[in-house]
């Protein structure tokens, strides 16, 4: 099984958790409670621009849940907003406002409903350490995962804005 969470498109070979039910969501629930998979079901767990969504006090146990349910040699594709990244931005000088204000909403979510607000933000040594944490042996940082059309590619300002991990149970 391979499992999109947050995923809003439907992809052949993938499964879709979501918070909010759609027509192509499997799934309902949420990262940070997989209780509804077994142990070692997954093979990969896809979640891009999710995991700021989760409290910090909750980010330890989401991790957890995601070793376990993933299977030995498991891949778990993580991106998030790349707090580096955005704070050069919000620091830029020459920056115009607009572009500030746009990072900032990348950086507290875009509020645009109850589900986009962003409770933490991560580099890559405070993710890495955090999976690492967890159990996970090979953590990477990748460009891009060419597998969906989504936030973990975008780049309004030249650099991408994401932080893409892929971690290695």
């Amino acid at each position: 099984m391979k499992l999109h969470i947050g995923g809003k498109e439907k992809k052949e070979g993938w499964s879709i958790l979501n918070i909010q039910k759609n027509d192509d969501v499997d799934y309902v629930g949420d990262i940070s409670d997989l209780s509804q998979f077994k142990d070692n079901s997954i093979n990969e767990i896809y979640a891009s621009h999710v995991f700021e969504h989760i409290k910090f006090i909750d980010a330890k146990k989401t991790l957890l849940g995601i070793n376990r349910v993933l299977v030995e040699n498991g891949k778990f594709y993580i991106s998030v907003p790349d707090m580096d990244v955005l704070c050069k931005i919000l620091i830029d000088k020459k920056k115009d406002p607009k572009i500030k204000i746009h990072a900032l909403r990348m950086i507290f979510g875009g509020q645009t409903d109850e589900y986009d607000f962003h409770y933490f933000g991560y580099n890559f040594e405070l993710l890495r350490g955090l999976l690492k944490n967890v159990g996970f042996r090979n953590v990477e940082k990748v460009k891009t995962f060419s597998l969906f059309n989504d936030t973990s590619d975008y780049a309004p300002y030249g650099e991408p804005i994401s932080l893409n991990l892929i971690a290695i149970k």
